[in-house]
């Protein structure tokens, strides 16, 4: 799992791309133990921007007790997002740009999930509570 894309995602899902540190560390919990479909997704992300470092490049600010986006972290994350055409090199927006104009947040759209993901938790539950069984005997 890539932690720099995971924050960038995790905060862009937030009210005007800002989380405390707790609700930070809940939800890179949750992402990091959900298995390798976001592991290799972040992972996926991060080489279309290899030198990404969200602080040094201005893409997430530190703001009291928690962090928030910025109109350029938006931005790379939309560009980490893109599907590039075929012909088209890969290119960083990360050398030194103006900075993008402030605009109202838009919702992102939520993760998409294999349709099968319900039944693979349900299985696994099923499958944690027979070991549970099997050793309480």
């Amino acid at each position: 799992m890539n932690f720099q894309v995971t924050v960038l995602k995790i905060l862009v899902s937030y009210p005007d791309g800002f989380a405390v540190m707790e609700d930070l560390k809940r939800d890179m919990a949750i992402l990091a133990t959900s298995g390798r479909d976001w592991a290799d997704r972040t992972k996926r992300l991060a080489a279309r921007v290899p030198d990404l470092d969200i602080f040094s490049h201005g893409l997430v600010e530190s703001i009291s007790s928690g962090w928030q986006i910025t109109a350029k972290g938006r931005a790379v994350l939309e560009f980490m997002e893109a599907r590039p055409a075929a012909t088209e090199p890969i290119q960083a927006p990360l050398v030194e740009e103006a900075p993008a104009p402030i605009v109202a947040p838009t919702q992102v759209p939520p993760l998409r999930q294999p349709p099968d993901r319900a039944k693979r938790r349900r299985e696994r539950r099923r499958e944690a509570r027979e070991r549970a069984r099997a050793n309480a005997s």
